[in-house]
């Protein structure tokens, strides 16, 4: 007789089964076969639903519609994906093909790159292969049989051996194998209808056979090094995206679209707002007068309120000595995203000293703290700054403002005493909340995070000071109020930290704030403070920003709104248009009095006729428009034309000023 097992389902209901039955069958017995089931999970852990379970366990369906659900039939379509691939251009070597937000992607070494055309054709092999009802059938193999397998295709060879080596292997890469592999590796066949077998290396899980893929789509071709790294192969990168069913695929290419028409680039350019000069260099930008504007508006915000909320400004340098960066711990944690060092002021010996370019802002900050000694009566100190900072990002991954070279943080860093510290990153939260709503985010955050210890922070600080910090940053959170997930693993070098995410108009996260927990900076530069029974105490460092950056928050801002910023943010808030020449100067009479009251105003004085004015203002995304004709001129009067609304004629131009005042003191929030 076959030894019993139990297994539980997520509402508690039980069901005994035969030891080795399949978690398809297992979730059956349990009722939990209901719409498209992927996988399984069990113990908290995912697998195939052809696979065994042969220990009591708690185990729950894998809905395809789930986050966990997409990313299981996104990594199968990747792998459909790299058949089709060798299937076409025999000799073709493939390297990873992980799931990513939204789709996957797959990199292969080719003769010549992939043109469109290439893709046409790989999705078609790839709607065979799905017809074809090809099984994904999982095997475990050792090291040297996994070697032979992939005899002809060094990328799998060489992450094999990594892992089985105890060298370590890329995030990515983890979707091919087990980082704590040694001896033992996994591959899934897909099984061909004539019985042969296309193998690729995987940890899985994958949706039971090819058939099961309701809709996906291959959407570009990219160049990418092997492993990141430059003196590499530069590898064909095809990303594709995946989805539980046709209209799911719609509805995302139509988000696409979407996000195509707001990209902060194209906007940047078309509303003359910002541009990325080629002479500057990647990952750099110059900011043309009218974004300038919007940047002074939230560079202006931020001044504001931290002014109010008791923090103090700070300006610091944009380059420091090697010293500094070797004390805080960045050129031993952080070294590959700084600039390389400029040496200058030789020696005897022409030994100059090194100098980088800022990465962070914190280390200035504990500087300045540090420069005179502090009582715990002044504490918490709370210094501010909007400081420019620069970091070595990959060309492969620079996107506009989104992920730049140099930008600038709304950064503050808070020196408290360990009481004080749940305080302090509670309001920090709140402060953000505010920023939220202020800049149109009405729902406030999407996502909070508790971000904790990561694997290569082992060395930094004690067990018992990071799970004092974790402990702060959670009951700051639970004070809150707001309802948050824990993200093992992916807190900063020097301490954990909270992220919190908005999701702008067309439904896509953004990640704005982070509040850290900081008790390895003051240990590394040994800052102090006089406590009540005057001996030395440490204080901990709580770092924050707020905006993520201003550059970064304003690329999402200019998405999010499609151009069309609130009055109070945008560059020009209303434009006097002239029916004639004749009226330009009851238009300059109009303009004297909205820039007197402090509002940004123009008057298009142009040849153009006055229909050709309005269609160019309405490109341009100004809040509104003012017609001034004989009538308006003669009674002290405009038509009002606002960007979204009816036209209001005869309106009293002291009424208009009084009404657009009020929207812009109040951060009035119009589509």
């Amino acid at each position: 007789m076959a030894e019993q097992i139990t297994v539980t389902a997520p509402d508690g209901a039980t069901a005994q089964l035969d030891a080795g039955t399949t978690l398809r069958d297992a979730l059956q017995e349990l009722g939990l076969i209901r719409g498209q089931i992927l996988a399984a999970r069990v113990d908290g852990g995912i697998r195939d639903l052809d696979s065994g379970v042969s220990h009591d366990a708690a185990v729950a369906p894998v809905p395809a519609d789930s986050d966990d659900g997409r990313e299981v039939l996104r990594h199968s379509v990747a792998h459909i994906m790299a058949q089709a691939v060798t299937d076409l251009y025999p000799g073709a070597k493939f390297a990873i093909g992980p799931p990513i937000a939204d789709g996957f992607y797959y990199d292969f070494d080719v003769r010549e790159p992939f043109t469109p055309e290439d893709l046409e054709r790989i999705e078609n092999r790839m709607h065979e292969i799905v017809r074809e009802n090809q099984a994904f059938r999982r095997r475990e193999l050792q090291r040297d049989e996994a070697l032979e397998l992939f005899v002809d295709q060094p990328y799998k060879r060489e992450i094999i051996e990594r892992a089985t080596g105890g060298e370590g292997v890329s995030a990515d890469e983890t979707a091919d194998v087990d980082p704590d592999a040694r001896h033992v590796v996994t591959v899934y066949d897909n099984i061909r209808p004539d019985g042969s077998a296309w193998a690729d290396l995987c940890r899985g899980p994958h949706i039971p056979t090819t058939k099961w893929v309701p809709a996906f789509k291959l959407q570009r071709v990219a160049g990418a090094y092997w492993r990141g790294d430059e003196k590499r192969p530069m590898l064909q990168r095809i990303y594709g995206t995946a989805w539980e069913s046709r209209k799911a695929l719609a509805a995302h290419l139509e988000r696409l679209e979407q996000a195509r028409e707001r990209d902060h680039r194209k906007l940047g350019r078309e509303l003359d707002l910002i541009s990325f000069p080629d002479e500057l260099g990647a990952g750099l930008a110059v900011w043309h007068p009218k974004g300038s504007v919007v940047r002074q508006e939230i560079e202006d915000y931020i001044r504001r309120e931290v002014r109010r909320r008791g923090y103090q400004p700070a300006y610091t340098p944009h380059i420091g000595k090697a010293a500094l960066w070797e004390t805080s711990g960045h050129l031993g944690f952080y070294a590959e995203n700084m600039y390389p060092p400029v040496e200058i002021d030789p020696g005897r010996d022409d030994k100059g000293v090194d100098y980088y370019l800022k990465p962070m802002n914190c280390p200035f900050h504990v500087l300045i703290y540090r420069s005179r000694q502090r009582s715990y009566r002044e504490l918490p100190v709370r210094l501010s700054e909007l400081g420019t900072v620069y970091r070595y990002e990959r060309s492969g991954v620079i996107h506009g403002l989104l992920r730049a070279r140099g930008f600038t943080q709304d950064d503050s860093h808070i020196f408290c005493t360990p009481e004080q510290v749940v305080d302090e990153a509670l309001a920090c939260v709140e402060f953000a909340v505010d920023v939220y709503r202020d800049f149109g985010f009405t729902e406030g955050p999407s996502r909070v995070a508790l971000s904790t210890r990561p694997p290569k922070a082992e060395t930094v600080g004690t067990d018992e000071g990071w799970a004092q910090a974790e402990d702060a940053l959670r009951h700051a959170l639970d004070r809150s109020g707001l309802d948050y997930v824990v993200d093992e693993g992916e807190g900063a070098f020097y301490g954990p930290k909270i992220d919190m995410h908005v999701t702008d108009a067309i439904g896509r996260s953004w990640q704005l704030t982070t509040v850290q927990v900081d008790f390895n900076e003051p240990e590394r530069f040994d800052i102090s403070y006089t406590g009540e029974d005057g001996s030395p105490h440490r204080p901990w460092m709580v770092h924050r920003a707020l905006l993520g950056s201003v550059d970064r928050f304003f690329a999402i801002l200019l998405e999010h709104f499609a151009g069309a910023f609130p009055t109070w943010l945008a560059p020009v808030q209303t434009v006097i248009v002239p029916v004639a020449d004749r009226h330009h100067e009851y238009g300059e009479k109009v303009l004297g009095t909205l820039t007197g009251s402090g509002l940004r105003a123009a008057l298009d004085d142009s040849p153009d006729s006055m229909g050709a004015k309005i269609r160019k203002h309405q490109l341009g995304k100004v809040p509104y428009q003012l017609i001034v004709g004989d009538e308006e001129a003669a009674q002290g009067t405009v038509a009002v034309r606002p960007r979204v609304g009816q036209q209001r004629k005869a309106v009293p131009l002291d009424e208009f000023v009084a009404e657009l005042s009020n929207e812009v003191g109040t951060r009035g929030i119009h589509a």
